[in-house]
């Protein structure tokens, strides 16, 4: 299908020359396995969308502060932070609901990527928010990206469920691999290589 004229690179003209530039409001190929409608459908929505999802958050990160960085794009009507589905606490993603289309579209362009609580944050188009989406849809209760992590993230809850659940010997590999010895060394370092595994993931059609 053909993308929405509001996603595509923009024109502009220099001297007697059309030059095209690249628009960062390009949203994901990410489509919800759950959403009630087809492809076109899911893609008419985003065309006309004025909501984001936002990935990669500190559990720690509160709405005040989410609030504080989106605001700058346009005015919020309301922001929808994720929840572990069995604690009710906060899980690492969002829904930010703005007023207009062209704000959402601000946000991929000048908030995707950026840091908040010492994180790269990943911003999304999103068709709109529906009850029930807020909860993670992990086993465990939270994001399913965060059931398949092997490495320590203070930010999002320490070790993940399956390095938790993993029998002792799984469990030594998994630390041992956040702390690697240096030959001829007596200290040992901590692998604190930023994460930036996508939290869509467009062939399983589904959100880590």
């Amino acid at each position: 299908m053909s993308l929405p004229m509001s996603i595509l690179p923009r024109a502009s003209q220099l001297g007697d020359a059309n030059i095209v530039i690249a628009d960062q409001a390009k949203p994901s190929d990410y489509v919800d396995r759950n959403f009630p409608g087809t492809t076109d459908e899911w893609y008419t929505a985003l065309s006309r969308s004025s909501t984001v999802y936002v990935g990669n958050l500190s559990f720690h990160t509160t709405e005040e502060q989410i609030h504080e960085l989106f605001s700058k794009c346009g005015q919020i009507k309301r922001i929808i932070m994720g929840l572990d589905k069995h604690r009710y606490t906060p899980c690492g993603f969002c829904f930010v609901e703005y007023y207009t289309h062209d704000s959402a579209l601000d946000c991929l362009r000048y908030i995707s990527n950026t840091k908040l609580d010492d994180r790269f944050v990943r911003v999304d188009l999103d068709p709109g928010f529906r009850d029930g989406r807020q909860f993670g849809r992990g086993r465990h209760g939270g994001q399913v990206r965060d059931e398949h992590r092997t490495d320590f993230d203070a930010g999002r809850g320490g070790w993940g469920p399956s390095v938790v659940e993993a029998p002792p010997a799984r469990q030594e590999q998994s630390y041992a691999a956040q702390y690697q010895v240096t030959p001829g060394a007596n200290k040992r370092r901590r692998d604190g290589a930023e994460e930036f595994a996508d939290d869509r993931n467009a062939k399983l059609g589904r959100r880590f």
